[in-house]
């Protein structure tokens, strides 16, 4: 008898056991870290990965060029306004239903069917294949830094062995998190490991900021869309997989000697804004690798980004959170490309944009999307590129009283208007995107 890949995974998550594992790491740089698992008869099996990834630009011919599309695509996503019900519930305390068991309130969503652990609409299609893609650069970018640099590097930048295993452990995890979302896909058509092109790194701390930027964008474009799978059941699993990449963004944040965690809540954003923040360090992907549909945005450049290494910390458990690395107030300098440049997997995406002209930043950060005004300084045309630099002015805002919104590494856009938007419906300010995201970091 033969198994739908949705009934392979639900038997497999019920099945998983406990395994233990070794890691060796190679001190050459076209091989990456081997890992080598013993798993008990009962436990799922992993995906299997290339021993050797290809690191560099791609310099063919796009086959396909453009984002990925339906037959007909509608001109906007229509928004309604709240129902009558919508604030009714008088939330007093006491129950207002019957019970349908002991010990069990009225409500709640899926509590009453057995679970399937699979993807239920292009959407939720679209966005764990998007994860997938960030799984796959996390599996290859933390075994990448071990091969790139010798333990030498490594302790001159304060990180022993122990650290360096630590990395090897989050590759580890990268495997596990690759291989739930290619199961919740099916095996035959979700994305697979591809070629990558990483900032040509100075020195460790190059890479663990990398790193700490690179999770950033990971964890928050999985909360963005979390809450709209229709599929419950995938987004529990991907829950419990997102955690866990919070704890190596937070680990980064220690290595590089920041302050682990700034601020009182993570902030989430759109997947066109991850795909555009992502899409650049992917050199090349399989002929027949499945497309995105998430549109890709100009880039955008803070010219005068906070530079956590100017602080001069080194990697500890802790440091003094009193001392940020910017302030409200304070200039900051932008530049960002014109609409049209080929990016991402082989240079097969095109920048694009539907937004008017540009007017505002956009300060996306904790639970607050605020505004500032834009300055524009001059367009200019460099070796055949339009590019558009401008100023603003960091806000000085709270999210709830003693905690300054912008800190952390947050996420700034120019924008041509102001829309009045929260955490759970973000997206809608993708209209009106001139270019970005850029990763700020406040602190």
């Amino acid at each position: 008898m033969s198994l739908s890949p949705s009934l392979y995974f639900l038997l497999s998550v019920a099945l998983a056991a406990p395994k233990t594992s070794s890691v060796s790491t190679s001190t050459t740089s076209s091989t990456t870290t081997t890992i080598t698992t013993t798993a008990s008869s009962s436990a799922a099996p992993i995906h299997s990965h290339p021993s050797s990834v290809y690191h560099g630009s791609y310099s063919g011919t796009p086959t396909t060029t453009g984002e990925l599309r339906a037959t007909s695509v509608g001109t906007g996503v229509s928004v309604a306004s709240p129902g009558p019900a919508a604030t009714t519930y008088p939330s007093d305390g006491k129950l207002h239903d019957a019970q349908p068991a002991p010990y069990v309130p009225a409500g709640g969503v899926g509590l009453n069917k057995s679970p399937v652990y699979n993807v239920k609409s292009d959407f939720d299609y679209q966005s764990l294949a998007l994860g997938l893609y960030q799984e796959y650069i996390e599996l290859d970018l933390f075994r990448y830094g071990l091969t790139e640099f010798s333990a030498s590097d490594f302790d001159a930048a304060g990180l022993s062995s122990v650290d360096r295993y630590l990395i090897e452990f989050m590759a580890e995890q990268e495997i596990g998190h690759a291989t739930l979302l290619s199961n919740i896909l099916g095996d035959e058509y979700a994305p697979s490991e591809c070629a990558y092109n990483y900032p040509a790194f100075a020195s460790v701390r190059e890479y663990v900021d990398f790193c700490q930027k690179l999770t950033r964008w990971g964890e928050s474009g999985v909360y963005g869309f979390l809450p709209h799978l229709e599929s419950r059941e995938a987004a529990q699993l991907l829950l419990q997989s997102i955690s866990t990449e919070a704890r190596q963004q937070l680990i980064f944040r220690q290595f590089e000697g920041l302050f682990p965690m700034p601020v009182w809540f993570e902030v989430g954003i759109p997947q066109s804004w991850a795909w555009t923040l992502l899409a650049p360090y992917v050199s090349s992907c399989p002929a027949n690798q499945t497309r995105l549909v998430w549109q890709n945005f100009p880039a955008l450049n803070i010219i005068n980004n906070p530079v956590p290494a100017y602080a001069n910390a080194t990697p500890a458990i802790t440091q003094n959170r009193s001392t940020p690395l910017s302030q409200p107030g304070g200039q900051v300098n932008l530049v960002w490309d014109a609409p049209g440049k080929p990016v991402g997997p082989n240079n097969s995406y095109i920048t694009s944009t539907s937004a008017g002209r540009p007017a505002y930043v956009a300060w996306v950060t904790q639970l607050n999307v605020t505004y500032s005004a834009l300055t524009i300084s001059n367009s200019s045309c460099n070796n055949g590129k339009n590019i558009t630099y401008a100023s603003t002015t960091q806000p000085n805002l709270e999210t709830f009283s003693g905690d300054p919104a912008i800190n952390g590494t947050i996420f700034i856009a120019v924008t041509d208007d102001d829309p009045f938007l929260t955490s759970y419906n973000l997206s809608l300010i993708n209209d009106h995107v001139v270019a970005g995201p850029a990763v700020y970091q406040a602190g």
